[in-house]
Formats: structure tokens, C-alpha cells, sequence
């Protein structure tokens, strides 16, 4: 009797234990990405989305800030409001996404391009300067020639603010001290004329009011410098010569080396690889 209930108390423990065996976490009831389905009368697992609905946050009725564009043709004008801080906004992403091609003063000559990438033109030839601005924005949108898309990095609103930057370097270059408000021209010659006249007295303090009212950045980073990593300067490019002593090459910035007629080329020492065996 004993044995019966034991054999029995094993039996039902063994059910029970088999019945917690289920895969169903493992092998769950779903359709992978593409896969036939027998469920729907067409046979398609992927859903196509359902006529006249839009994604929550996709509704974008107003065609000129999305498109740039109104009745096809370019808009002329920024259907966003631009402030100061979208200004800053616009400095920041043009920065980053921008700067690498067309360089921080938009002249065509980013960091990228003297590496050898293909030269984007000037913001500043006479037909970009003329360019309205949904031009920029469908070139961001859908790239032109070499650039590619930023539609996938730059959210629209955003595209506009770089535009708004864009135009702001554009106004720069032709800007003289009468586009400065006159309640802010004091603020401007009085600290020009009062660095000037340090050095070199009144000719000094005339020469420094004529000059332009944003100078464009200087580097201040020399071909044997390497600045630090927080600076936020690039060192420039140095030529490099395939015929000079290894001693000339120690201590350029990024093992660059000046002369020869290989401008932006890293040395590569022919006698070691990488694993740094001879060859």
C-alpha cells in the first residue's frame, strides 16, 4: 500500500513537472519580419497601413515648412518663426552636421574637403547668395550631387534654423558698420578704437573701426602645435615627405611632417606592419 501511494505521489509529480515544460515563451505564437501568413486572405504578415491614416506626430499639412516648397516652386521666405535662440540653434547643427564639407565660414573648404572630399560651392558666389532659402532646405531634404540626404539627421524645423544661419554668414560678408544699430555702433568703435589706440595711436583706433564688424575666426594653432582635445581646433594639415628622416617626423601633430608635395598624407613606415614584425 505504502508503495502504490509512493508510485502514485511520483507519478503525479513527474506530470506535473513535464507539464511546466511548455516552450510557449521559446517558441512564441508570432510572424517574423516578411514571412507568409495563413491568417490573412492575402498572405501577408506585414500589414500596409490603412488608408487615410497618419502616424501620431506625422501630420504635416503646412507643405512649405516640410517641403519648402509652395505650388512647386522654392518659397522665399521661413514659414517658422526665427529668433535669436534658433539662430544659436542653427549655429549648432550647422557645426556639426555642415561645418565637415562647407567649413565654419561656409566657403566651401571644411576639414573633409582638404582631406580630398568633393568641394562643395561657396556660400558666397553670387548664385547661392541669390538661392532662396527652400532651395537649402530641398538640398538638405533630399541632397544635391555629392551631399547626401539629411532628412534622416536633421529633424525640419532644424533644417530651417541652419538656413537662418546660412543667410546670417551670407549678411556678413557684405555687412559694414552702418548695418549695426546705432545704440550698438558705440559699443563696437569704442572698444575697436581703444585697442588700436594702444598700439598704435589714433591711425590704429581709424583702421579699427573700419574694420569688419564680425572678423572671421583666426587659428592660432601652428603646424608644429597639436592643441588640446577640449580646444575645439583642428590642427591644419601639413604636407608630408616620404623621403625625410624618421628623426623630423617625431613630434609633428598626427605624424605629420612639413615639405614634400603630398599635402594631408600620414607617414607610413615601410619596415614595420602592424603587428610590428619587419618586412
Amino acid at each position: 500500500m505504502r508503495n502504490s501511494f509512493l508510485t502514485a505521489l511520483a507519478t503525479l509529480g513527474l506530470v506535473l513537472l513535464l507539464g511546466g515544460c511548455r516552450r510557449d515563451m521559446q517558441d512564441q505564437p508570432k510572424y517574423k519580419p516578411l514571412h507568409e501568413s495563413e491568417f490573412f486572405a492575402d498572405h501577408r504578415s506585414e500589414r500596409p497601413m490603412m488608408d487615410d491614416t497618419v502616424p501620431r506626430g506625422y501630420l504635416r499639412t503646412d507643405l512649405a515648412r516640410y517641403t519648402g516648397k509652395a505650388n512647386g516652386v522654392d518659397i522665399d521666405y521661413f514659414p517658422i518663426p526665427i529668433t535669436r535662440a534658433d539662430l544659436e540653434r542653427g549655429q549648432d547643427r550647422f557645426n556639426i552636421y555642415c561645418s565637415p564639407c562647407h567649413g565654419r565660414l561656409g566657403d566651401g573648404n571644411g576639414m573633409i574637403v582638404r582631406r580630398g572630399y568633393h568641394n562643395p560651392p561657396s556660400y558666397y558666389t553670387d548664385r547661392v547668395m541669390k538661392a532662396r532659402v527652400g532651395h537649402f532646405f530641398d538640398v538638405m531634404t533630399n541632397g544635391f550631387g555629392a551631399m547626401p540626404s539629411y532628412a534622416s539627421r536633421v529633424i525640419p524645423d532644424d533644417r530651417w534654423r541652419i538656413i537662418a544661419y546660412i543667410r546670417t554668414l551670407q549678411f556678413s560678408e557684405t555687412a559694414s558698420m552702418s548695418d549695426v544699430p546705432a545704440e550698438e555702433r558705440g559699443k563696437l568703435t569704442s572698444g575697436a578704437a581703444a585697442g588700436g589706440a594702444t598700439e598704435t595711436g589714433e591711425a590704429g583706433a581709424a583702421t579699427a573701426s573700419a574694420s569688419p564688424v564680425h572678423p572671421p575666426p583666426q587659428s592660432t594653432t601652428g603646424p608644429d602645435e597639436v592643441p588640446s582635445p577640449f580646444s575645439g581646433v583642428i590642427p591644419p594639415a601639413a604636407p608630408f615627405n616620404p623621403n625625410a628622416a624618421a628623426a623630423e617626423q617625431s613630434g609633428r601633430p598626427y605624424g605629420q611632417v612639413p615639405g614634400g608635395s603630398r599635402p594631408g598624407v600620414l607617414p607610413v613606415d615601410s619596415t614595420t606592419t602592424i603587428e610590428g614584425g619587419n618586412h
